[in-house]
């Protein structure tokens, strides 16, 4: 289950930050908000709505430089405020003496806690949509986008116009005592000013399809908010390598669950650098892992790192327990509980550990979201869900706030090879994520070489390191084929091909028909048993990246 100490807004190596915290009222582009802000050099974090004001408080008033709170964003939501089950913050979040942004579903919030007049269901906007503003603190320096051609709301005169991106139902109709900044045809208050402290956008400024959308976030955080630049990947590796070593503190030790993937590198990495020798990794094959790995990892991490490495050999213990286990989140929640046991087993044995170090990133923490928030549970992570509530070593996991391409660019910053920092990611439940239905031996030697073959083929047409993720799938499902003159059967393999940036949200990749046609050619010639090869061309969302 969570960690529950993960709800805090102060917590891990940036806990001394000054920052911009992100209320997620569940909106589907609450992560993007926060990798925006922290594009723009200011460190951020994505934060329960209901959190107690009583914390928020605590954040705000602590001195400067030591993780105060300098400004608050309200995301988005699929929600209407008019619905009974929408999510609402405390109101008092509105008498703090802090900026405070909201955006859609948040300037809504805003405009319906000030007794404003927000219509449901009228005049809906979707898409581009062009604003009229005025300017102001938060539209400053973009006033030359030009003049637009119409007028709105009774609006006499002409405006300096943007093209933004909207996605709202309701509309914020009226908000009298506000400083309207802005207007469309259908929205008569499309942005607006409270007390000189409090905004309002009814569109998004954190997607790129809003023009000078980066500029309006860089106003609210350095002009409005009076935040400094303090989140760089160089600030963050070193800023977490001495949380490290004050948690371990002179004589703690470490060992870490090394899978060879670019998230359990990289932690082992950043421990190693703050702890030396006293950093034991562990590395189990646990019969999951892709083609050629073990031998690589071991290499890297013994003799390129000079890492003290110890392997585990549990091929059979972990196919033994998910021997007749069918459900995708069964499946992840046993291989998470035997990694805990033999990492808690090892650290036995070697005596006097304290920590364990884990590879947990910012998506594995979306997904795994716990039932009743109001983001839903996408897929329990092996490093998330499948903790006990006791576990018998303290967690350590220094990357837990990155997306993953900020793990690559912290990777990047410790001199990862790049056989490690450019390889496709790979989940923690190995390729036991890729197999639908029980996991066998069989279904495993056919997704481990069809995936092998897929990757390989990408290398050779130069598109490997064009898109973000590749691999086969494989389940029950069989087809008919001709092998030698003969009917055969054998089962179908799904290729799946993604392009994303923090895996958050994917699309397929529109591969030329040529190297398709390789990869089908191939598997079906190479990898005994299939007699199928078919193509996944769906996104995230309504999909997964991942299978299962």
């Amino acid at each position: 289950m969570p960690n529950p100490k993960r709800n805090s807004i102060m917590e891990g190596a940036e806990k001394g930050k000054d920052k911009v915290v992100v209320l997620d009222f569940g909106g589907q582009y609450s992560h993007l908000i926060v990798r925006r802000c922290r594009d723009l050099g200011v460190y951020t974090e994505l934060i329960s709505y209901d959190i107690a004001i009583e914390e928020l408080k605590r954040g705000i008033e602590v001195e400067e430089g030591e993780g105060k709170i300098k400004g608050i964003i309200l995301s988005g939501s699929p929600f209407s405020i008019h619905d009974s089950s929408s999510p609402k913050c405390s109101y008092e979040i509105l008498d703090l003496n802090i900026p405070i942004l909201g955006i859609c579903y948040g300037a809504q919030l805003i405009a319906y806690v000030e007794g404003g007049v927000v219509g449901e269901g009228r005049k809906a906007e979707f898409g581009r949509t062009e604003l009229l503003f005025k300017d102001s603190e938060l539209f400053e320096g973009i006033s030359e986008s030009g003049i637009s051609s119409y007028r709105a709301c009774d609006v006499v005169g002409q405006s300096p116009t943007i093209n933004v991106w909207m996605s709202h139902g309701d509309v914020i109709e009226r908000l009298d005592g506000a400083d309207i900044l802005g207007y469309t045809r259908n929205t008569p208050v499309a942005a607006f000013r409270i007390n000189d402290r409090i905004y309002g956008v009814q569109f998004h400024p954190e997607v790129h399809h809003t023009e000078k959308g980066a500029k309006i976030l860089w106003n609210f955080l350095y002009k409005i908010c009076g935040c400094e630049r303090n989140w760089t990947i160089e600030s963050f590796v070193r800023d977490a390598i001495g949380e490290i070593k004050r948690e371990v503190g002179s004589d703690g030790r470490v060992v870490c669950g090394l899978s060879g993937g670019i998230d359990s590198s990289t932690t082992a990495l950043l421990v190693n650098k703050a702890i030396g020798d006293r950093l034991t990794c562990i590395f189990v094959d646990n019969g999951l892992l892709r083609k050629g790995e073990k031998e690589e990892v071991l290499n890297t991490f013994e003799n390129n790192f000079k890492m003290k490495m110890l392997f585990v050999d549990a091929k059979e213990r972990f196919l033994n327990e998910l021997r007749g286990v069918k459900d995708a989140e069964a499946k992840r929640r046993m291989i998470g509980e035997v990694f805990i046991n033999i990492f808690e087993e090892e650290a036995k044995k070697l005596g006097n550990v304290d920590f364990l170090a884990q590879g947990t990133i910012y998506p594995d923490r979306i997904e795994s979201a716990r039932s009743g928030s109001v983001a839903s549970r996408i897929k329990s992570h092996h490093n998330v869900g499948a903790l006990p509530e006791k576990l018998g070593l303290k967690l350590i996991e220094p990357i837990k706030n990155l997306y993953k391409d900020e793990v690559r660019e912290v990777a990047k910053e410790l001199n990862m090879p790049p056989q490690i920092l450019n390889q496709h990611p790979f989940p923690g439940p190995g390729l036991a994520a890729r197999v639908i239905g029980e996991v066998t031996e069989d279904k495993l030697r056919i997704c481990r070489e069809a995936s092998w073959i897929v990757e390989e083929e990408l290398k050779q047409s130069g598109w490997y390191n064009k898109v973000w993720q590749a691999f086969a799938v494989v389940g029950d499902d069989v087809a008919t084929g001709v092998l030698g003159d003969a009917r055969s059967l054998g089962r179908i393999v799904t290729i799946r091909v993604v392009e994303s940036k923090e895996a958050m949200t994917a699309d397929f990749v529109k591969l030329p028909y040529k190297v398709l046609e390789s990869m089908s050619k191939r598997i079906t010639n190479e990898v005994k048993g299939v007699t199928w090869v078919t193509y996944a061309i769906s996104s995230k969302p309504p999909s997964t990246i991942e299978p299962c």
